[in-house]
């Protein structure tokens, strides 16, 4: 223990000697959550709407007030014809259109389908089918309103249409924000690139400065070198948990309904899978720069497949299936489930004993591959 620790505080005087290092290393956490936390916002609000309202009547009126009465669109403009609608949606500056055509009030009297379109722009695709599916829901309680006004106005014997009325809860994130879907996630990216990157870097570092050989000779065992020089990143990955459970709770208000220590234990699991794989890129680059592009390499596909954003049961088959060798897969679930769902080890059992799986395998192979190395 002696000898790894003082490998250990090796390691930290290195640190202390490049101070361009520490901001990275607990200052980039913080900003990479505060620009997941306020610019990474997938809620829909306010929806630049414009309105051309043909018929201009009051039946008209009511319908389009619907709209902006929920809270969901934003009025940008009015236009007097079709025309100008183009001009609106080709530069931008509205992302849907409702058109409502001439007639709609006769149309209506009449017992008629009154005709009202709706233009999305569809370059952005997830802000369209939300749109589009809030606005189809307006339209729809729009004409329910009416019919039930009308029934109740012909109806001489007192009968009343069966309504059904559902009471939708959401549990877990009542207020549907997704800072609480977010902000959890941005706590694996933040340990895959700090732990990944910085050990793959500090080892090759050595390679570049010549100092490995020197080590080599010393009588240190190799697996006392593989522990002085991974424990350190994981003292530092430590410290990344804590401040950004403190940015997350504090200035966030994302609620931590579940244990603080199951999220550190999961977290130290998690570790063990970047470390490892921190390790193993070291010990098939000869630069820093090389250790850098791979690491990137093993990162892009680990954040894409993972769920963060895109989820997993939207993706094809085959992808689906490569998920399940992707550790940050199950951190995910562990750290969304701690946070938001308030679970503990009987529910998240089966996902720490997968990450503990693949971490110990991870990083029992990099250790084997870097003892290889070293002899």
């Amino acid at each position: 223990m002696r000898t790894i620790g003082r490998i250990i505080s090796k390691e930290f005087l290195q640190l202390k000697r490049d101070p361009k290092l520490l901001p990275v290393l607990f200052v980039a956490p913080v900003l990479q959550l505060l620009l997941m936390g306020y610019a990474a916002n997938l809620d829909v609000r306010d929806i630049p709407t414009v309105v051309c309202d043909l018929d201009g009547t009051s039946a008209s009126r009511g319908l389009v007030a619907e709209f902006f009465n929920s809270g969901t669109f934003s009025l940008k403009a009015r236009v007097p014809d079709t025309r100008a609608v183009d001009r609106y949606l080709d530069d931008g500056e509205a992302s849907m259109a409702i058109i409502v055509g001439r007639g709609f009030a006769d149309s209506l009297a009449a017992g008629e389908p009154a005709r009202v379109q709706l233009l999305v722009d569809g370059s952005e695709s997830q802000s369209a089918t939300i749109g589009a599916s809030y606005a189809s829901m307006i339209l729809s309680r729009h004409a329910q309103k009416i019919m039930l006004e009308r029934l109740g106005r012909l109806d001489p014997f007192g009968i009343r249409p069966v309504r059904v009325k559902p009471e939708v809860r959401v549990w877990y994130n009542p207020e549907l924000k997704s800072r609480n879907f977010m902000v959890p996630g941005v706590l694996g990216l933040v340990l895959m690139v700090m732990t990944m990157m910085l050990t793959a870097m500090a080892v090759v570092r050595e390679k570049e400065a010549g100092t490995m050989e020197q080590l080599i000779v010393t009588p240190i065992r190799p697996l006392e070198l593989i522990t002085g020089k991974l424990l350190p990143f994981l003292i530092i990955g430590t410290i990344d948990v804590c401040l950004v459970l403190a940015v997350a709770t504090f200035l966030f208000r994302v609620p931590l309904r579940g244990s603080v220590l199951l999220l550190f234990g999961m977290s130290l699991a998690f570790m063990l899978t970047t470390l490892g794989l921190g390790l193993f890129i070291s010990t098939i680059s000869r630069t820093q720069q090389q250790a850098m592009m791979t690491t990137v390499f093993f990162m892009m596909p680990m954040m894409l497949l993972s769920g963060f954003v895109f989820p997993i049961e939207n993706m094809p088959k085959l992808f689906q299936a490569i998920t399940f060798v992707v550790p940050m897969r199950y951190f995910f679930v562990i750290i969304r489930g701690i946070f938001l769902k308030g679970v503990g080890i009987p529910e998240l059992w089966d996902q720490g004993l997968a990450l503990l799986a693949f971490g110990a395998a991870v990083l029992a192979l990099s250790v084997l591959r870097f003892r290889k190395k070293v002899g």
